[in-house]
């Protein structure tokens, strides 16, 4: 009788609704037993941390054996209370309750999130240490924000270092393999003078004193890696994004040396690319067309309808050379609206049938049929002069190929203040479609706020994103739940690491450890 081998202990450190948590979770034997064990993820949020909690509690369960309860509450037809005190449900809630924790580093005592990881890591020989420190200051945009904003804040802002409790469980616990996610603009980011990245390359190759680490890339393979080596462009990969992150893949340098293959073989321990790229009209295929909603006005199917009739009128004066195709694009689109009633719901009852073009490894990882429908596929309401914009934006980018920038806009669309005369006008992709043929921009947190970077490809649905839209182009799976309200339900989102990316991860992780327990 073959032995079973021992799960892996990952520890999750600013977690999010789960990401990382996921991908690490789904890697099986041949056997379909789990190869990783999620023991602690930590993430400070407390909405977040409720989606975190729910998706632990989901994967106590065998695959596809979680009870119909959790498919009641995730529909709404129990509430929380009742669901986590149901009699097939109280003790995986009290496991995950165990595993994912509300708490924030730095300011929780050290003597309590050390605890929880001693117990979670137990006497295992290897282990993986796995999360992705808050990344506002280091992203591009919220350095400018910042820096314009207060400069002095900016220098003092705690979040340029928030990596370093992340290096002191490092320090603390010497992981046998550590995975760290977080923004490309990590690479440029500068404080007082000194690059970031440097900085925090050389602390993670050194933690402290006799304890080193061979920090590499997961898709290149050189002596001497340049910074951007360390960057992960996830469209690459299989996800329909085109996002890209810097991941450090972490080993303890006497791991290292006790795996030769690392030396004889590194490639194996690279993500594979994935031809062809996925785009978003396929990832999103399956879910229901939707009508968007009015808002600042009373909203129906009629005058939502006219508000999209009225939106040729903002063309008038504008002298293109493509108007004549792109208001036929606006008719047709009025056209095909006029059979979109429904704005969606928190759950849609139906048959979810994905087109023919979705890779196998889409479907198996998005579809759950015992989930008989759709989660959190509900539309915003916009503004009648967003709406004009969108179903413009949109018809021009099925005419084009491409999403039109302000400089394409006529001028009665173009936003108060704004001069398509002017050589630079800022952020002149404010009203960005996605093209349903190529992978979708990144969904970053900012989707919680106003839906204009995320303008659904159909001219007809005349929209921005869904929850499960963006979920999708995030690889979350269909059961996948996320509590809170809409905005905190698109913030988890965007802040989230794809789990589709994670799991591919995962592989090469798990292949290592087990390279070296040959």
């Amino acid at each position: 009788m073959a032995v079973q081998q021992a799960k892996i202990p990952v520890i999750d450190l600013f977690a999010g609704p789960g990401g990382l948590c996921e991908g690490f979770s789904s890697i099986r034997d041949e056997r379909e037993v789990p190869r990783f064990d999620v023991k602690v993820s930590i993430e400070k949020d407390p909405v977040a941390h409720r989606t975190l909690m729910l998706r632990a509690l989901f994967r106590k369960f065998p695959k596809g054996k979680a009870p119909d309860a959790y498919y009641d509450y995730v529909r709404g037809t129990i509430k929380r209370e009742d669901f986590l005190s149901h009699p097939d449900i109280k003790e995986a809630a009290e496991q995950a309750a165990h595993e994912a924790r509300c708490a924030e580093l730095g300011l929780t005592p050290i003597e309590t999130i050390d605890g929880w990881i001693k117990e979670g890591i137990g006497d295992a020989r290897d282990w993986v240490l796995i999360g992705g420190p808050p990344c506002q200051a280091y992203s591009t945009a919220g350095r400018s924000r910042l820096r314009g904003k207060d400069p002095e804040a900016f220098e003092k802002d705690k979040r340029h270092f928030l990596y370093t409790e992340y290096l002191r469980i490092i320090q603390q616990f010497s992981p046998s393999v550590f995975v760290m996610e977080n923004v490309k603009g990590m690479l440029s980011s500068k404080h007082g003078g000194s690059k970031i990245f440097e900085r925090i390359l050389a602390d993670l190759k050194a933690p402290r004193e006799g304890l080193t680490y061979q920090i590499r890339s997961l898709v290149v393979h050189a002596d001497e890696l340049a910074p951007h080596d360390y960057v992960i462009e996830a469209d690459a990969y299989g996800i329909p994004q085109s996002r890209h992150r810097v991941i450090l893949f972490g080993i303890r340098s006497d791991v290292a040396e006790q795996t030769p293959t690392l030396i004889t073989h590194p490639h194996r321990f690279l993500l594979r690319a994935v031809t062809p790229k996925t785009g978003v009209a396929t990832a999103l295929s399956g879910l229901p067309p939707l009508r968007s909603r009015l808002s600042k006005e009373p909203d129906s199917h009629e005058t939502w309808l006219d508000a999209l009739a009225g939106a040729k009128k903002s063309l008038t004066h504008w002298r293109a050379e493509n108007r004549t195709a792109i208001e036929g694009r606006m008719a047709s689109a009025l056209e095909r609206a006029k059979k979109l009633i429904h704005s969606g719901g928190s759950f849609i009852p139906m048959t979810v049938t994905p087109s023919a073009a979705m890779p196998r490894e889409l479907k198996s990882w998005y579809l759950d049929s015992r989930l008989g429908g759709v989660l959190q596929h509900e539309t915003r309401s916009h503004m009648r002069s967003d709406l004009h914009r969108y179903i413009f934006a949109a018809s021009f980018a099925k005419e084009e190929g491409y999403a039109p920038t302000l400089y394409h806009f006529p001028p009665k669309l173009l936003p108060a203040h704004t001069n398509v005369d002017e050589e630079n006008i800022p952020f002149a992709d404010r009203f960005r479609v996605q093209i349903g043929g190529i992978p979708s921009s990144t969904v970053v947190a900012h989707i919680k706020k106003d839906g204009h970077y995320y303008i659904h490809p159909d001219p007809s649905q005349c929209r921005s994103l869904t929850v499960r839209e963006a979920a999708r182009l995030q690889t979350f799976p269909d059961n996948y739940f996320f509590e809170g309200n809409r905005t905190e339900q698109y913030g988890q989102i965007g802040n989230a690491v794809p789990p589709l990316l994670a799991r591919k991860i995962a592989k090469v992780i798990y292949k290592f450890l087990a390279a070296r327990a040959a």
